[in-house]
């Protein structure tokens, strides 16, 4: 068999009988090489390698200048760091890439065999199958393929990727932005320093984003200014050098208009390194994407198809994505995307969502935002999905049930989603009126299955994960808020959206005796599961040191201590704040953290001034100083993380001050609305806690009376005659104070039976109750016996003390104790 080749012309003689995908992606390409933009020519040609052999990614490798080193000159598909692809290989080293180049030979290898080669360590996933086919001609070279096919590349694909190879032969000449001529840039062409942002742009490119030459300043954010927002983040990643790479680049995206929609622009691009103090530079053309072939489209949208899949995260990322790229080039009047699970196809999206526009059946199953249609009640679809392939119903056909004829009553497109070896969803594209299925559009509607088959299996387990990852964080922090007397708390947790990580981020609010109440946030140094683990120790060592009855300082530096004796490499930052709700004052401590923000009644805001020490775990020894703070009633304490007030474009002043202004503007009266307000711009890049607390001070201030029990005979008669005096003076009823000179006896002897040291007494009487409190140097907690005999002489008091009490207990304080009972004293 003898052959010709020149620019992707590819002529047989005596050729073997090629399958049809062979057949049509030999005829795709002999479009190419007629086609009117040699420029073009090889990525167009890579192209096809994802349309017709089914691949996820093609590159080609020519030896360098050197010819060390086999180069990429130029890919298409899904991003090489998906798959480990480089952008240069050793030609003496172990590498497919090097094999098939220097043997001649092409090379096809699972998934299996992959993961045992010594090449498989720099690819995070090995679950693909890999073909690298030699390139004759000129230098040779190779032409790499990947698919994520279970079965990899059957018989056909590869005699796709054998004609693609021996397209790509002859060298293919580069789009030059100037004119060979006169060395002046081409009306539709811009060259853009990758170091500056400097951008030269040609005229005709000026007029499509609406702006005279003499308008236009030379920078590329003018001209990203223009374009709709929801486009920037792909233009981003061609406009920034850390993530444009060697070879060809294509997108298309819209810019506003005076007036009407959006037009429609596509982008092709190439980076030339810089390099001997010359500056990298994109170099490409821009032109309107409204004038330029259908076909070459329909490719270049499974290779946008393909990028947009790539980082898609959710399911509905993935559906959103292949909504946005099939639509519109079909033409189609409506589009599902669904789930399967088990025998029910779950819907993730319709395009247009209203139920109206969809079947009957579909509308009784609408029980939640989508519809769940069951695949028994379409047993046409059920076949289409055991059958694993793209079917297609032209108008007319009169074998569908109404279930599906309704969908698409001028045609009718099911897409089977195969990954992983099993169907993992279907895409129904619906006509209104009559529709012509071409050859082309059935390429695109097959290769846009593939890929998102597979993008779909990755975003359910990303889903699962993502559900997993939110349940384990919200453990981590308290449930509820308690009810405060004399204040209200609100408090808000934002996890990043940047991949899995869990965030370190936690809040608290701890109620303590005497109507005190403990605020605190924090930040863990990270954004893993360490980090979690450690927010989760941190939070419940502060709260465990808060009730024991410790000042605020002592809290902090316990915690420090803690901390640095785990030995671990992670530090936190917190600030922690000791409100007094009937005095309006409060303590507060700052370790590496962010101080409050007041907002006082008069709608003016203030960054409290407080002393600072060290974030915890890096100094064992460090002082951690107290912070008085004033609170009238009206005030508002905000306590966040940097998450919220941080961005890169601005320092954290700035943004502590923007901070401030918000809340200066808003309405305490709704802490909810105030947080959600205070959240809504928040970046999501890094996990965010907000604790809001509106001090509104006590209504009813409570009464106190302490009395030191001194040790002697008399100890206990002392206390009594002290309590009588007291509740006199309260006008507690007489009624109700034989029982509480009971329970006083009955706590004072035992302090001073089973404890040494000091011993106090306090009377608080608030409202209709009376509460009762003992404290001691003792840790141990008083035991009520769970049987006494009548010989017994002891162990009766506790028992006194819970009969006539409403409520009693211990709570730590001091390294001590305190006991207490509550006794009603209302009528």
């Amino acid at each position: 068999m003898s052959h010709k080749r020149c620019n992707g012309d590819v002529v047989r003689e005596g050729a073997p009988e090629r399958g049809p995908r062979t057949l049509r992606a030999e005829g795709a390409l002999k479009a190419i090489a007629a086609g009117p933009q040699p420029e073009r020519r090889l990525r167009a040609v890579l192209e096809q390698a994802l349309v017709f052999a089914g691949a996820s990614l093609a590159a080609l490798y020519t030896p360098g200048d050197d010819r060390e080193l086999l180069c990429l000159v130029e890919s298409a598909g899904a991003p090489r760091t998906l798959y480990g692809v480089r952008d240069s290989y050793p030609a003496a080293g172990g590498s497919p890439v090097a094999d098939a180049h220097r043997t001649g030979e092409a090379l096809w290898i699972g998934p299996e065999e992959f993961a045992g080669s010594a090449e498989s360590r720099h690819v995070p996933s090995s679950g693909f199958s890999l073909a690298v086919l030699p390139v004759r001609g000129d230098g040779g070279g190779c032409l790499l393929a990947l698919t994520e096919h279970p079965e990899g590349f059957d018989a056909d694909g590869r005699g796709c990727l054998e004609v693609i190879a021996e397209a790509v032969t002859c060298p293919v000449p580069a789009g030059p932005a100037e004119s060979a001529e006169t060395g002046e840039l081409q009306p539709d062409a811009f060259t853009l320093a990758m170091d500056t942002g400097r951008a030269e742009v040609g005229d005709d490119i000026l007029r499509l984003f609406g702006l005279a030459p003499e308008e236009f300043d030379g920078k590329v954010e003018t001209l990203l200014g223009l374009t709709v927002p929801e486009d920037l983040p792909s233009l981003m990643s061609v406009t920034e050098s850390d993530h444009m790479t060697i070879g060809e680049r294509e997108l298309e995206f819209r810019v506003l208009q005076p007036t009407g929609p959006p037009k429609w622009l596509r982008l092709s691009g190439r980076l030339l390194p810089g390099g001997d103090g010359r500056p990298a530079l994109l170099v490409g053309t821009v032109a309107d994407a409204s004038t330029l072939r259908p076909d070459v489209t329909d490719v270049a949208r499974v290779q946008r198809l393909a990028a947009a899949l790539a980082t898609a995260g959710t399911v509905r990322d993935v559906s959103q994505a292949v909504v946005a790229a099939l639509r519109r080039p079909l033409r189609a009047d409506r589009i599902a995307l669904a789930e399967l699970e088990n025998d029910r196809l779950v819907v993730t999206v319709l395009d247009p969502p209203d139920p109206e526009s969809w079947p009957e059946l579909w509308r009784l199953e609408w029980r939640t935002e989508w519809p769940d249609a069951p695949v028994r009640a379409m047993p046409t679809l059920a076949a289409a999905l055991r059958e694993g392939r793209a079917r297609i119903w032209p108008a007319g056909t009169g074998d569908l049930e109404p279930a599906l004829a309704d969908v698409g009553p001028g045609g009718l497109a099911v897409l089977p989603l195969p990954a992983g070896g099993r169907m993992a969803g279907a895409c129904l594209i619906g006509w209104d009126t009559p529709h012509d299925f071409g050859p082309d559009e059935r390429a695109l509607l097959t290769a846009s299955a593939g890929l998102a088959g597979q993008a779909l299996m990755r975003a359910h387990a990303f889903d699962a994960e993502h559900e997993l990852v939110g349940m384990l964080q919200r453990q981590l922090l308290p449930r509820r808020l308690p009810k405060l007397p004399g204040a209200v708390a609100v408090a808000r947790y934002l996890p990043s959206t940047a991949g899995l990580e869990l965030g370190g981020d936690w809040y608290d609010v701890i109620p303590l005796p005497d109507h005190h109440v403990a605020l605190v946030i924090g930040d863990v140094q990270g954004h893993s599961a360490g980090a979690a683990t450690l927010m989760g120790q941190m939070r419940t060592a502060l709260r465990a040191y808060a009730v024991e009855g410790h000042p605020p300082d002592v809290v902090v530096s316990h915690a420090n201590r803690l901390l640095t004796g785990m030995e671990t490499d992670l530090f936190a930052t917190c600030v922690y704040v000791d409100l007094d709700m009937e005095e309006g004052s409060a303590w507060c401590v700052r370790a590496g953290h962010l101080p409050p923000v007041l907002r006082h009644p008069d709608g003016s805001t203030e960054i409290a001034e407080v002393e600072g020490g060290p974030p915890l775990g890096v100094v064992a020894q460090a002082d951690f100083p107290m912070s008085p703070l004033r609170l009238r009633p009206g005030t508002l304490i905000a306590l966040t993380t940097d998450g919220l007030v941080e961005t890169p474009e601005s320092d954290i002043d700035e943004g502590m001050d923007r901070f401030a202004h918000a809340l200066a503007v808003s309405a305490p009266a709704h802490l909810g609305l105030v947080a959600d307000a205070l959240l809504g711009n928040a970046r999501r890049n890094d996990d965010v806690a907000l604790l809001l607390v509106r001090y509104d001070g006590m209504a009813l201030r409570p009464l106190r009376e302490s009395w030191s029990v001194w040790r002697l005979p008399e100890a206990v008669r002392h206390a009594r005659r002290f309590t009588r005096r007291t509740l006199r003076s309260w006008e507690v009823p007489d009624a109700v104070v034989d029982g509480v000179l009971l329970i006083v006896s009955e706590l004072v002897t035992n302090a001073l039976v089973h404890t040494d040291g000091k011993v106090r007494l306090d009377l608080t009487l608030i409202g209709d109750r009376l509460r009762v409190a003992v404290a001691d140097a003792s840790p141990r907690t008083p035991v009520k016996p769970t049987s006494i005999g009548w010989e017994a002489t002891g162990g009766r008091g506790i028992l006194l003390v819970e009969a006539m009490s409403a409520a009693w207990g211990t709570l730590p304080v001091s390294g001590g104790k305190q006991v207490w009972s509550e006794i009603p004293v209302g009528g």
